[in-house]
């Protein structure tokens, strides 16, 4: 399975006559696909690994909120206030179980904030994007979550335990968020010719970024092979961004939509779309900082910690406080 895991991805990692005998009984529990908990002995690469990643997901959650967040008081009835409500709330959540994941491999979550603010860790790209239109909303749902939960549910199977579980409950979540934004898209379409404009703009302008959530191709991909070695990653970025079009573009179509690439056909031969390339500069422009929004996203983290200060502080004191109570009751 190992050898197997690390030729598909043709990317160089060690391999077991390499490895120490630690590594060798651990690689072995993950071929076996036995889970690795937080007090079993690990690799300090599967660690940082799993913090990158798992950090990385936590702030996309929290960010992720802000795209859609200043649309609740604006969405269009008062039962779409709702929906959107709790779907940011659900969004909040997410961060939660995943911070809580991270922070069993001995990171803390103010150090993860801090190297957030301090540009150190990343989160994805997609959310340095304007929500322009109610329109967006529904792309968001249907676009966003849906490759979101392309890239989620192989996580189910992740080596390590805690972030496994925590994308059990994540994708349950993730599921309605996609059945919503479709939803929203439905209604659009069959509205006004106005309206079925604003959901065909929506898709054209989010179509593009929803492909790069999958991460650069595997060529270019630095960490997709040790990853799929250690059981993080169960597929690689175009097996799953493959996956992504191929489900997608027959809903569009069934929506009356058009998606935005002159390049896009059925292949016959391998069973899905053809699809044009994918713009890598505006990718990676984003991921410096330069996206339409970063500074904006960046700004509203900053101040949300900063206004948060006193509450973290008085939570701090009033733990101190319970626990010098029980020791003087000891």
């Amino acid at each position: 399975m190992y050898a197997q895991e690390v030729k598909s991805t043709g990317k160089a990692v060690k391999s077991l006559e390499e490895m120490t005998p630690e590594e060798r009984v651990f690689q072995t529990r993950i071929d076996a696909d036995i889970k690795i908990e937080p007090k079993d002995w690990m690799p300090e690469g599967y660690r940082k690994t799993l913090v990158r990643q798992i950090s990385q997901h936590a702030h996309s959650e929290i960010v992720g909120q802000l795209p859609e967040g200043n649309w609740i008081t604006r969405a269009p009835t008062l039962d779409r206030k709702a929906i959107l409500l709790a779907k940011v709330q659900d969004e909040a959540g997410h961060g939660l179980y995943l911070y809580c994941a991270a922070e069993t491999l001995g990171v803390s979550r103010d150090q993860m904030t801090e190297q957030l603010l301090a540009g150190k860790a990343k989160y994805s790209s997609i959310f340095n994007y304007p929500t322009l239109t109610w329109a967006d909303i529904g792309a968001i749902g249907w676009l966003v979550d849906g490759a979101a939960i392309m890239n989620q549910v192989p996580l189910q199977r992740c080596s390590y335990g805690p972030y496994s579980r925590a994308m059990i409950r994540i994708c349950k979540e993730e599921s309605f968020h996609q059945r919503q934004g479709y939803d929203i898209m439905m209604k659009l379409v069959k509205g006004t010719p106005e309206q079925k404009a604003m959901a065909q703009d929506a898709l054209n302008r989010w179509w593009q970024p929803s492909l790069m959530m999958f991460g650069p191709p595997d060529a270019d991909s630095i960490h997709s092979a040790q990853s799929m070695a250690w059981g993080i990653k169960q597929n690689s970025n175009d097996e799953l961004r493959q996956k992504f079009v191929d489900q997608t573009v027959p809903q569009a179509t069934y929506l009356g939509l058009t998606v935005p690439d002159p390049d896009l056909k059925w292949n016959e031969e391998k069973g899905g779309y053809d699809f044009g390339e994918i713009d890598w500069n505006e990718f990676f422009e984003v991921l410096k900082g330069n996206g339409p929004c970063n500074k904006e996203r960046m700004e509203a983290r900053r101040k949300a910690w900063d206004d948060g200060a006193w509450f973290r502080d008085g939570l701090m004191a009033h733990a101190e406080k319970r626990a010098a109570r029980k020791i003087a009751a000891e």
